[in-house]
This record gives structure tokens, C-alpha cells and sequence, in this order.
């Protein structure tokens, strides 16, 4: 299946999350290494749809919030380093939108 073009992607999980060093779980250290970085929070947005664009959907789980999808693919930075990373969704149960979670790097 695939992730709808006009799934959520939270403006503070990509500004404020993945873009933001975290003393744990960070990933902004290897999005930089793709060109990904707070002053281009855009760049990285676009990228995320590409991927749900290009790549199916595979059910993970439900929870009470909603059933969890991963998507997996590779980020293509404007300094042409490529970046695997698998998407995390949730299809959420109180509306079936499509909510962007997070990113793990690899594939």
C-alpha cells in the first residue's frame, strides 16, 4: 500500500525534532551528512514524500493510537549523498489520517 501524497508531516517534528541535536536518539548528525539541516527544513520534507511516492507501505503493528506503517527508502541530499532510512507512520485511529512519526536511519 501506499502512504497518501498528502499524509501529515508535522512542522515541528522536522524543525524542531530530526533537524535539532538530541543528547539522545539523534539523527540530525546523519541528515547533515545529506545536506539536511535546520536552515533547509523543506529540502527534507520533500524528500520524505518522494519516498512514500516511490515505495510501498508495510504494516507493522496496532496500538490504541492507530496501525503503524514503515516505509523504507533512501533520502537523496542536495550534496548527492545518499541517506537509508526507514519512514514510520501511523495511520491514526481517531481519524484514519496519516501521520509522518519519525525516521530511523537505515534501511
Amino acid at each position: 500500500m501506499k502512504i497518501p501524497p498528502d499524509a501529515i508531516i508535522p512542522e515541528p517534528k522536522i524543525k524542531q525534532y530530526l533537524l535539532v541535536f538530541k543528547e539522545k536518539n539523534d539523527k540530525s548528525k546523519y541528515l547533515a551528512r545529506a545536506g539536511f539541516t535546520a536552515a533547509n527544513p523543506e529540502a527534507l520534507e520533500r524528500e520524505i514524500r518522494r519516498i512514500i511516492h516511490e515505495n510501498d507501505a508495510v504494516y507493522e503493528m496496532t496500538d490504541r493510537y492507530g496501525a503503524h506503517y514503515l516505509v523504507t527508502g533512501t533520502l537523496i541530499g542536495s550534496n548527492g549523498v545518499e541517506l537509508a532510512v526507514t519512514l514510520v507512520w501511523l495511520r491514526r485511529a481517531a481519524d484514519r489520517e496519516f501521520q509522518f512519526i519519525t525516521l530511523k536511519p537505515g534501511g
